[in-house]
């Protein structure tokens, strides 16, 4: 028995939910941590995609307890029409779970997020104007709405006039929006409320039951730990902990309770929005690894950043997270590439450095340190072995061990569930040795 945390080692988009996926097959309970309608999972089920942004890819595993957890922010509508559509391709839901506790993102809220980047201008952040950031500070200043006020009319009444009084002062004065009418937010959210009733629960207590039951466990978090809110590349990050820490606080558990730690890295590097990317590419390569990787974001749809594996920022990532071991993913999309680039260390005003400045403007003036590695130019898509990889993928893998100090235990070749070669299963232990320097 094993209680795993996944998280994303770069700045999000790194997979995570093909391994989430993967390692559900011996999950007894997925937790979604934090985050909220931000994040973005496509998976890829016998030529099937699905989307998802709240329910946890374990819920394609009938026995899987699927729980959205009291550390994220929860817009009922979207999490309501990715049930309808679970429902439309015969996906059983009756294991999903929502936290009573967890946040809700009202109306007024992406309302807010859309006109105050606007207002930003030229020094926008890049967020996905989905109204997460206002629905954290509401939680923060105590002003919030979780998803017990939704199941009772008058408590959601009481709750929601002083905050939508505020807000639709801030929408009408400040961003010349118009106001929204409290009566049809109250009805719609009450609606809300009743459909998600079934699935509402005590988080905490749900967990820690099944942690006396002995069931394995596994703490998924959205985005990466660059886009973590203390310790990422701020301002340019989410309003939330991403980092394997916030599994303990977004799910209610000490951390003797977690085993493992896994991080998911592309075998490259992609960032979406503003904000500084030292190995950022331009031009031909960039085009040929964004549109070999599909690198268009879940939600938004907007178009990633790519650039050269960073082994700066994996190292920091390791750090941060406690890591133990790695999932490197999209390792197929550097099958024709001559030569490939890794990052080893920065140049900040004429001194080599290694680590990663915690100040955004240092971090923005950072220049790439490279490594120049052979490619292999073959396919390793129908790859289901260590031994059947190139030599030259081999080589990759374990410089990348090497430099990021940490052995790597999955290798991603593709966005079907096949596609992949397990060295070690992080959940039930080791199959055999991992991947290392």
């Amino acid at each position: 028995m094993a209680n795993v945390v996944v998280i994303g080692a770069q700045w999000g988009d790194e997979g995570k939910g093909k391994i989430t996926d993967l390692l559900s097959r011996s999950a007894d309970v997925v937790v979604r941590y934090q985050g909220g309608v931000n994040a973005g999972h496509t998976i890829v089920v016998d030529n099937q995609v699905l989307k998802l942004h709240l329910i946890p890819s374990g819920i394609l595993y009938p026995e899987t307890i699927c729980l959205i957890g009291s550390g994220t922010v929860v817009d009922p509508k979207v999490l309501i029409r990715e049930m309808e559509m679970l429902n439309e391709n015969q996906i059983d839901i009756s294991g999903l779970q929502l936290a009573s506790t967890a946040h809700v993102t009202m109306p007024y809220h992406r309302l807010l997020d859309k006109a105050m980047e606007e207002k930003r201008g030229i020094q926008r952040i890049g967020t996905t104007g989905r109204g997460i950031g206002p629905t954290y500070a509401d939680k923060a200043q105590r002003n919030g709405i979780r998803v017990i006020d939704l199941l009772d009319e008058q408590k959601l009444r009481e709750q929601i006039k002083i905050p939508l009084a505020e807000k639709n002062g801030l929408l009408q004065k400040i961003y010349g929006v118009e106001p929204l009418d409290p009566e049809e937010v109250l009805m719609e959210y009450l609606e809300y409320g009743k459909k998600l009733k079934p699935h509402v629960v005590d988080c905490t207590r749900a967990i820690h039951q099944a942690a006396r039951e002995k069931k394995n466990i596994l703490f998924e978090g959205a985005q990466g730990t660059l886009l973590d809110l203390d310790h990422g590349t701020y301002p340019y990050v989410t309003s939330s902990n991403p980092v394997s820490g916030g599994a303990c606080i977004g799910a209610g558990v000490g951390p003797t309770l977690i085993d493992r730690v896994i991080g998911v890295a592309k075998a490259y590097t992609t960032r979406v929005g503003e904000g500084p990317f030292p190995t950022e590419l331009q031009g031909s390569i960039n085009d040929q690894l964004c549109d070999r990787g599909g690198e268009f974001g879940t939600t938004t749809g907007r178009r990633r950043r790519c650039g050269w594996f960073d082994g700066v920022i994996g190292k920091y990532a390791v750090e941060v997270n406690g890591l133990d071991c790695l999932a490197i993913t999209k390792l197929d999309v550097l099958d024709e590439l001559d030569e490939i680039q890794v990052c080893i260390a920065y140049e900040l005003d004429g001194d080599r450095i290694d680590h990663f400045p915690s100040s955004a403007e240092e971090f923005g003036k950072c220049k790439p340190i490279f490594k120049t590695l052979s490619g292999w130019q073959c396919s390793t898509a129908d790859c289901r072995k260590l031994e059947e990889l190139p030599p030259k993928a081999m080589e990759y893998l374990r410089f990348l061990a090497e430099l990021m100090e940490v052995p790597i235990a999955i290798v991603s070749l593709g966005a079907n569930r096949d596609q992949t070669i397990v060295i070690e299963d992080p959940i039930h232990g080791p199959k055999r040795a991992l991947l290392s320097s």
